[in-house]
């Protein structure tokens, strides 16, 4: 079935860019004509939707969308322009991007230039003018899937040559991609005031809000890239970490075995960790329960999350394809202890948290770090302190034993 474009507006001429013709091809067969926006050219990946209405600067430069291509719910993208502040890494890592109506010019104070000015500028290939709806609806019925946009020449090809390419690009399950989007080498992100701890944050596509909040917490944070050992972990700070952070981040959890490894060892050695995200799925594994990927995923700033601890409901940022596959109504053993589910979405019943209760260690699937989205989860920071507050380790105790 072939989608043809939404409107005959005149975009095809906004005054800033001629736009061109553009064709998105799911790897089902289906096909939407539009418009081009942003880079002209030809992408790949995985098509996932994401409900959020605002925050497009911080999705775009989240690491956790590299390899995929994001379809915005929203219908009017751009309004806002982009600016150096709000972004959550140093470049946009969706692999392409999908809205219905682009703004033809920003209109905030804070812009200080236009959203497509960086998609062109960074290579970003989308399209516009799709009935980004009925794109959602498709998704939602059959499951996300790979996608191809086609711009400009590549928008001629046969669309049997279009698909035969979109079919031939790497599936997102069973894909290694955290080491893709780490940091190349280790930094440090000071505490705001007085140093309360010292925690090592291993970088699996961590977004710069998350060690702003634990600095603005008193806590020195050392980011790690992916790929470090135990023993790097041990040597942060001047008698060790006093916690451990794993982040978000992409790709498939069930290939990150040496992340896990490392994990397995932390909880051995009774550090207190935090996990979000990926790092709630790498969690779970390690834990021994099992993984697995949904059908289209949670992604957006309006999830409803259950605190079963409190019964709280928590509207929260959500952006992930995988779920942890874990009993929802009962303690289980497992080789670090009794585990239980501490959170879980009231959309779908999905596992959103975890809590072990024989060792030091939480995580939540979704993104208490608010960027973007709402801050009803900015306390699990909170309960990160608190944690290493109640699990001293013994450097920490010789320290305070010694203190006048």
């Amino acid at each position: 079935m072939t989608q043809q474009p939404t409107t005959q507006t005149g975009l095809q001429a906004v005054g800033r860019f001629d736009r061109e013709p553009a064709v998105l091809v799911l790897e089902d067969g289906r096909v939407f004509h539009g418009l081009s926006y942003g880079a002209v050219g030809e992408t790949l990946g995985e098509a996932v939707f994401s409900t959020g209405m605002t925050g497009y600067q911080e999705t775009l430069t989240d690491p956790s969308y590299h390899r995929q291509v994001i379809v915005m719910t929203a219908p009017h993208v751009g309004n806002t322009g982009v600016n150096d502040e709000d972004g959550e890494s140093h470049r946009i890592w969706a692999a392409g991007y999908v809205v219905r109506d682009p703004a033809l010019r920003s209109s905030s104070w804070r812009a200080t230039r236009e959203l497509e000015d960086d998609l062109r500028d960074q290579g970003v290939v989308g399209i516009c003018e799709v009935d980004t709806r009925a794109l959602t609806r498709h998704l939602r019925e059959r499951g996300a899937m790979r996608v191809g946009i086609f711009s400009g020449p590549a928008a001629q090809r046969a669309e049997s040559e279009q698909l035969d390419v979109v079919r031939a690009a790497p599936a997102m399950a069973g894909s290694a991609l955290a080491q893709e989007v780490t940091t190349t080498g280790p930094y440090v992100v000071p505490a705001t005031g007085e140093r309360r701890f010292t925690v090592a944050a291993l970088d699996l596509g961590i977004k710069q809000m998350t060690p702003q909040l634990m600095s603005e917490r008193g806590i020195e944070v050392h980011v790690l890239p992916a790929t470090s050992s135990f023993e790097d972990v041990q040597a942060v700070g001047e008698h060790g970490p006093d916690g451990v952070f794993f982040s978000n981040g992409p790709g498939d959890p069930a290939t990150a075995e040496p992340e896990i490894a490392l994990l397995r060892q932390v909880l051995d050695a009774r550090l207190p960790f935090f996990g979000i995200c990926f790092g709630n799925q790498l969690l779970g594994r390690a834990l021994g329960f099992g993984t697995y990927k949904l059908k289209y995923g949670h992604r957006g700033i309006n999830q409803p999350v259950m605190d079963r601890a409190t019964g709280k409901v928590e509207v929260t940022a959500h952006n992930h394809g995988f779920a942890v596959d874990a009993p929802l109504d009962d303690v289980t053993v497992t080789p670090h202890g009794r585990v239980r589910v501490s959170h879980v979405c009231l959309n779908d019943d999905v596992v959103e948290g975890l809590e072990c209760l024989d060792v030091p260690a939480y995580s939540v699937q979704y993104h208490p770090e608010a960027a973007a989205g709402p801050h009803d989860a900015g306390y699990l920071f909170d309960r990160f302190i608190e944690l290493m507050t109640e699990t001293p380790t013994p450097d920490r105790d010789e320290q305070i034993e010694e203190a006048p």
